[in-house]
């Protein structure tokens, strides 16, 4: 790999508690499966907290003919998160 010589994935962590807030960027199913965990949570998880947006990145390296070829790739840094 020629460029970048590394970058930040960054990563999603928190809790999902019950009642999910607005700010959480829940969907209608985590709710439903939150209300549902908390009536019988041995049965049903509690949502859980994973990327909901995502951007690429570009990649320069060396080919097996040592030709720099650029790539890009798609889905490589976590920009948002949210219950799900």
């Amino acid at each position: 790999i020629v460029a970048p010589p590394g970058y930040q994935a960054y990563f999603c962590h928190g809790e999902c508690p019950f009642p999910l807030a607005d700010h959480l960027n829940s969907t209608n199913h985590a709710i439903v499966q939150t209300l549902v965990n908390s009536v019988k949570p041995k049965d049903v998880p509690r949502a859980c907290c994973v990327p909901t947006e995502l951007s690429p990145i570009s990649m320069l390296y060396l080919d097996e003919y040592d030709k720099v070829v650029l790539k890009n790739y798609q889905d490589m840094v976590v920009e948002g998160c949210g219950c799900r």
